[in-house]
């Protein structure tokens, strides 16, 4: 699978443009039917709203808004590095300033805020406690095996380097040394 998404990456141009949108809309998909999921196992097994209130909506406001924050400066990081956030059509350089200094997938980082704010928005404790942690696993196996396979193999030494200095998804938090 590297090899056909490395195929994409580096393919023409034209070919690029023309698969981002329908790789999108997968992707897409995929968060409708976690949503979905969430929204029928919460029915089906009866459980009982998570967070039933302003609490629950008040979480899901700020995870979604401090999310869509970060996702929106991803996208127009890489829009300036001229790709997009599409791993068939990805810059041609290897992103390291802005959210991506921190972590190397911010992108997905702000994503999964806004879906468990939803999640917590609309009371679902399957979707929160179930479903986004699966998806979030299932992104992670699929990074690993595949988005950075590809990566090495498109942007080489700097990516491993990139790769072995900058975590995931969370930021290393690093205290400050006092001068003695």
């Amino acid at each position: 699978m590297p090899d056909a998404v490395y195929k994409f990456a580096t393919g023409p141009e034209r070919r690029r443009k023309l698969l981002a949108p329908f790789w999108a809309a997968g992707f897409f998909a995929v968060i409708v039917a976690v949503f979905a999921g969430g929204m029928l196992t919460d029915r089906i097994l009866g459980l009982p709203r998570l967070l039933d209130g302003l609490a629950g909506v008040g979480i899901g406001i700020v995870l979604v808004g401090a999310g869509m924050v970060v996702y929106a400066w991803c996208v127009a990081v890489f829009l300036r590095a001229k790709g997009t956030p599409v791993p068939v059509n990805p810059p041609r350089e290897l992103v390291q300033g802005g959210p991506y200094a921190v972590v190397r997938n911010p992108m997905l980082t702000g994503l999964f805020a806004v879906l468990f704010g939803l999640g917590f928005i609309l009371h679902s404790m399957s979707t929160v406690l179930v479903w986004m942690p699966l998806f979030i696993l299932l992104n992670a196996i699929w990074l690993r095996l595949v988005e950075e396979p590809e990566l090495e193999k498109r942007l080489g030494v700097k990516y491993a380097e990139y790769r072995q200095r900058v975590p995931m998804f969370i930021p290393k938090w690093h205290r400050r040394s006092s001068a003695a």
